[in-house]
């Protein structure tokens, strides 16, 4: 049975989103992809993130089928840095005042008019609403239109989570058989729903800007981007591209990463290792403009981009690069990676929740933290164009198993399964 539109409806619930203030890492992505693919197939879809304060409180996009709602704005204000400024406070609102919310002016109302409304939520902020708003659709008798599901996209906050209570509150998935796997160690067997990534992901690139950058730099050519922390391996990558530099190569990293702490760490294994590091500062980053500043930066070994990157180039530099390291110690889902094979790049990834990953055939999976695996691995491709060649296409080629159209579908079904073991009507 496909989900109808006409009698089902989704509420989606995270404290990242789509605006730039609210945009961190692969939730706010993931999110923001989910509720426009979910509306582009006709689903009247709502979106409740912790927004910028700056922007409408309630916006409607899609033809009238999304709607932005950005919570906690006035919290926002007072803490302008970004979404995770003022976090505790922040979570606490979310929790207190959308339960109440939702009952009164979407789960009700669409009750009324027999329309069951699916609610997804994401990640420990979450979890506080989700009890308290399913303890209110029990108490105004919607549990026969109300659906609740509760993902998990990492494990940050879980010793904070009241697992016995979120379990009655809701069904629990998750992104990988990694994560479910640690997740039953805290007594949980949650269902398994990979992330995705739009069809435009898939679409050709740019190749004035690739051929730009490997003429720019047409040496070893190595890309990573992600968080600033010790999950994501940047010491063990800036480890190998030292023994690259001392092995005579002349390799160079383009490197966009965030505002985390960690960042003192990484510049100063690269002095150690003695690599040169520059920040490249951009107002409006456009691809060609991008090319045309890293071109005052070219004799750095370490080009740190400080600025908002446009998708559009991150999709040429993964093509581009010999590799992009997402090299991650821990990695839920491992997104970043995901978009590299995408782009017909060569993804170095780890080997925790990287399902789609096999090595040495769509990708590159490093199984220990030593960076000498990345030299060697990197060597192996360098000496042998035609099995990195072979690693782009198939990595290509699997992609379109993760798109969000066909990650949906899979969505559907556990949505069925779960809504008759809670009694739920979906029709």
């Amino acid at each position: 049975m496909r989900l109808s539109p006409d009698t089902v409806e989704f509420v989606l619930l995270s404290f990242e989103g789509p605006d730039l203030y609210s945009l961190v890492g692969g939730l706010g992505v993931r999110v923001s992809e989910l509720a426009h693919c979910l509306a582009e197939q006709g689903y009247r879809t709502r979106l409740y993130f912790v927004g910028d304060p700056h922007r409408p409180h309630i916006q409607e996009m899609v033809g009238g089928k999304l709607t932005y709602h950005r919570w906690c704005q006035w919290l926002s204000a007072l803490n302008p840095e970004g979404v995770y400024a003022g976090e505790a406070r922040k979570a606490s609102d979310f929790t207190n005042s959308l339960p109440d919310h939702l009952i009164r002016f979407v789960l009700a109302p669409n009750a009324e008019h027999g329309k069951t409304t699916v609610v997804l939520a994401e990640d420990w902020h979450t979890a506080g609403a989700v009890c308290g708003l399913s303890r209110a659709v029990f108490r105004e008798g919607l549990s026969r239109r109300t659906l609740i599901m509760w993902n998990a996209n990492n494990t940050f906050g879980f010793g904070g989570i009241d697992w016995e209570a979120l379990r009655q509150a809701c069904a629990i998935t998750t992104v990988s058989r990694y994560m479910k796997q640690v997740m039953q160690e805290v007594g949980v067997n949650p269902l398994v729903i990979p992330n995705g990534i739009p069809k435009r992901w898939l679409e050709p690139v740019d190749k004035a800007v690739t051929q730009s950058l490997r003429k720019l730099f047409p040496d070893v050519l190595l890309a990573k981007v992600g968080r600033y922390h010790t999950d994501k391996r940047w010491l063990m990558a800036v480890e190998a591209l030292g023994e690259q530099k001392r092995m005579g190569l002349k390799p160079k990293m383009i490197i966009r990463g965030g505002s985390e702490n960690h960042r003192i760490n990484i510049l100063e294994k690269a002095w150690q290792q003695g690599l040169v590091w520059s920040e490249v500062v951009l107002d409006r980053p456009s691809p060609a403009a991008i090319v045309e500043e890293l071109k005052r930066h070219a004799e750095a070994d370490i080009l740190e981009l400080r600025f908002f990157v446009p998708e559009e180039f991150l999709r040429c530099l993964y093509a581009a690069a010999d590799a992009t390291l997402a090299n991650s110690g821990h990695e839920p889902f491992g997104l970043v990676g995901l978009e590299v094979m995408a782009c017909g790049g060569i993804a170095f990834t780890g080997c925790t929740g990287e399902d789609y990953a096999h090595s040495f055939n769509n990708a590159v999976v490093i199984g220990s933290d030593d960076h000498r695996e990345i030299t060697v691995y990197l060597r192996n491709l360098l000496q042998d164009p035609k099995t990195a060649r072979q690693i782009r296409k198939l990595g290509q080629a699997t992609c379109p198993n993760y798109l969000w159209e066909v990650v949906i579908d899979e969505m559907f079904r556990k949505i069925e399964f779960v809504a008759w073991i809670r009694g739920v009507d979906l029709d």
